[in-house]
């Protein structure tokens, strides 16, 4: 059984349906997919989104819903742009919606569990590694699945020393990764 929205999300979305004229589409990252679809027991104040359908109302959705925004300031959470995440090159293959039918105008997809893993590995905090963790275990990931898609769909597009990012995910399928 999928979680449903924590009360605050469910409020705050609800009143951002009805402010929206027209659907969007958002591609969830970060806390807010880890907690929406796949159950993890922790609270967000923000839903970070890789990319928005239609682009072109990005700029309308920050200043009705982003930080800051009264919407953001009346329910004390908000949705964040987190377009420099790194995420594999075909997640959109693989997206994952959630509540379905739940919103008018609003549309929300969440990477898979593997996707969602490695668009945590440039940031690497405290907080991403108990995200993989908890994914890893709850999921039932196979590291050799989270190995080849990075360096199929990842690995040539990252930015900074791939000897680091190599390296944290060698120690993530050491440390969270028990087969």
């Amino acid at each position: 059984m999928l979680p449903d929205l924590p009360p605050m999300w469910a409020a705050f979305l609800k009143e951002l349906d009805g402010l929206l004229d027209e659907p969007i589409e958002l591609h969830c990252i970060g806390g807010f997919a880890v907690v929406a679809q796949y159950g993890l027991p922790r609270s967000t104040n923000d839903l970070d989104y890789y990319s928005i359908t239609p682009c072109n109302r990005e700029r309308e959705l920050q200043e009705i819903a982003g930080e800051g925004s009264q919407l953001a300031r009346k329910h004390k959470v908000f949705i964040h742009n987190a377009s420099i995440a790194s995420v594999p090159e075909s997640y959109e293959d693989r997206l994952i919606e959630v509540f379905p039918g739940r919103f008018k105008n609003i549309r929300l997809l969440v990477l898979d569990p593997y996707d969602l893993v490695l668009s945590k590995l440039s940031r690497n905090s405290q907080r991403d590694r108990e995200d993989v963790e908890y994914l890893a275990r709850t999921q039932n990931l196979d590291a050799g699945i989270l190995l080849e898609r990075y360096q199929k769909e990842m690995r040539a597009y990252m930015t900074g020393s791939l000897d680091w990012h190599d390296g944290t995910l060698d120690f993530w399928i050491k440390a969270y990764f028990p087969n």
